[in-house]
């Protein structure tokens, strides 16, 4: 086994290092890393339909993609990260989480932490998550990743993550959001998130006698970022890849309102509903035929409507405003 040192805390990095391992090595892998706060969606999931958008875009915070199913987790360096990419064997069963975290809740135990795999995917403590999993399966090579909330900061996961229901309808998978702890709050002894990783990383080592310590050389980087570009760092992956939904929204300013209703396909907006009397008529239509088949994505509803905007000079809504509103 490979147990693969990753110091990188760029989401896309370690999210395309992971498919990369995945495809092109043929030893099994060990690999844990940490992420600058990111939140990162299921494969089959409405991107929009997980977020805050409005937190995620005045902090900042990166979204992407994954390539395994499941709900959607937000990443900050207070969250470790693992990962086991490894050949399945003739009778092995290809999805087996209880397998792959294991070893882990193993090291939580010899912590002192009363750890224990629950429902499908879960390791909890005392009833409250800590870890959430997923997998890939890529012909006989299985991708089972983890997350392990350290010393996260909880309040910033649950603004990431505070949506709208109402907002969005689709068939995508949608996220059971859980009671949650960090570990560091159930340990008799503190230890920094490092001493942890490095906990877990040698318990890996002397349970795999054949376990050596590998780092990414140029190649390896080169190829990585070549994934980044072509796919992990694209609107098309993070945002287009969502199955096809419905938007609606209604904004009210004073006497005025206007009823916002998109139907929306592989990111695209294929039809759009505006009711109301923020905007004429004549100018309803002109938006609406301006948002028509173009990508349900912040900047190309700018370009879109600028000229518009600027030449009916609204005094209701402004022309950012009413993007923001979109989403």
């Amino acid at each position: 086994m490979l147990c693969i040192q990753n110091e990188n805390t760029n989401p896309y990095f370690n999210l395309a290092s992971e498919e990369y391992i995945l495809r092109n090595f043929t030893d099994d892998c060990f690999m844990l890393y940490r992420n600058t706060p990111s939140i990162i969606i299921g494969k089959h999931q409405n991107t929009l339909a997980e977020i805050n958008y409005e937190f995620v875009r005045k902090n900042n915070i990166d979204v992407l993609r994954r390539l395994s199913g499941g709900g959607t987790v937000f990443h900050d360096l207070g969250n470790l990260n693992f990962a086991f990419i490894q050949n399945a064997e003739k009778d092995d069963n290809l999805v087996d989480f209880k397998k792959y975290t294991k070893p882990i809740i193993e090291v939580l135990q010899n912590l002192g932490i009363d750890a224990k795999f629950e429902g499908r995917n879960d390791i909890m403590i005392n009833g409250k998550k800590i870890s959430g999993n997923a997998e890939h399966v890529y012909k006989k090579r299985v991708l089972h990743h983890g997350t392990l909330l350290f010393s996260s900061e909880l309040k910033d996961l649950s603004g990431a993550l505070k949506i709208n229901p109402l907002k969005y309808s689709d068939k995508g998978v949608k996220s059971v959001r859980s009671r949650v702890t960090n570990i560091l709050d159930h340990l008799k002894e503190e230890i920094s998130i490092k001493e942890f990783s490095d906990k877990i990383l040698s318990f890996i080592k002397s349970t795999n006698k054949k376990a050596k310590i590998y780092q990414f050389n140029h190649n390896d980087i080169k190829q990585v970022n070549k994934l980044i570009e072509d796919k992990y760092s694209t609107w098309e992956w993070n945002y287009g890849y969502s199955p096809e939904y419905t938007f609606e929204k209604n904004i009210q300013q004073g006497n005025k309102k206007l009823e916002i209703k998109l139907k929306v396909e592989k990111g695209v907006i294929k039809k759009v509903d505006l009711i109301g009397n923020i905007f004429e008529n004549n100018h309803l239509l002109e938006i609406k035929e301006l948002l028509t088949n173009i990508e349900h994505k912040e900047s190309s509803i700018s370009k879109s409507l600028q000229l518009t905007f600027n030449k009916i000079a609204n005094k209701n809504i402004q022309l950012q405003d009413f993007v923001w509103a979109l989403f």
